[in-house]
């Protein structure tokens, strides 16, 4: 069993704001959470590298789509140095049916170190989770839609 992180809820904080980005369609305020050499492995395995190709690859993707929102469960947050994190999520996005599919669930591995006084994501990593997910996950991003 892992002990709570003394920073949790701040770290939580950097991790929403992450998805609100997402959710608002905002390259910016979603770089504005990231390293400025931070890794970013998408759903689908795509790439991003560094703060600013991330923004502009995002601004992008923006441009030409409207994706659904991310709902989320944090599993844990948990020390790996006086100024390194990681959080440990379960993520899901609706369907066009506006349903959770699982096939659209993704574990979401977030490394996070502390710049200074604030926390930054330096990895995120999204991994395809449709089948290995548990039921009582799915029916607490489900529960977050409603």
């Amino acid at each position: 069993m892992s002990v709570a992180h003394p920073e949790d809820a701040e770290i939580r904080a950097v991790y929403a704001e992450y998805l609100d980005g997402w959710n608002a369609h905002s390259a910016a305020r979603q770089a504005a959470t990231l390293t400025d050499d931070a890794d970013v492995v998408g759903f689908d395995g795509t790439q991003h590298h560094g703060r600013l190709q991330f923004a502009a690859d995002l601004r992008r993707i923006f441009a030409d789509h409207s994706p659904p929102p991310y709902v989320a469960a944090v599993r844990s947050v948990r020390a790996m140095g006086e100024d390194t994190a990681v959080l440990v999520a379960t993520a899901g996005m609706p369907g066009s049916d506006g349903a959770l599919h699982p096939d659209l669930l993704a574990v979401h591995t977030v490394v996070l170190v502390k710049d200074g006084r604030r926390w930054k994501i330096a990895v995120f990593a999204a991994t395809p989770a449709s089948r290995t997910t548990t039921l009582d996950v799915v029916e607490v991003l489900a529960g977050q839609l409603s």
